[in-house]
């Protein structure tokens, strides 16, 4: 498991009316590795608003839609709920990752 992957993951929360939601590890590799039972994640919506908190992702992350991974809606989630592999961020796509999570977070 590791930060910029992305997996298909059951009922991602209960105000969520999809079955399935992708979503996206953002949390330091120290964590993941770490014994910590959960890690952070970013959910992919097929939506795209053209905000800078938003990373356009597709095909090429092995998803079946251009989709956006939204970086306004970090979520916690455990684990062992990751286990339905669809992907990986090319080193670009993590750069935006992170230029998009500083602005969602108000980090210099």
């Amino acid at each position: 498991m590791k930060r910029g992957e992305l997996y298909r993951v059951h009922r991602g929360s209960q105000q969520d009316p999809r079955k399935y939601r992708v979503f996206v590890i953002v949390s330091r590799q120290t964590v993941i590795d770490s014994s910590f039972s959960t890690i952070i994640c970013a959910p992919v919506y097929t939506t795209h608003h053209g905000i800078s908190t938003q990373v356009q992702v597709g095909l090429n992350e092995g998803l079946k839609h251009d989709s956006c991974i939204y970086c306004d809606d970090l979520v916690s989630i455990p684990k062992n709920k990751l286990t339905d592999f669809v992907g990986t961020l090319s080193s670009k796509k993590i750069q935006e990752l992170n230029n998009a999570l500083k602005i969602a977070v108000a980090v210099e």
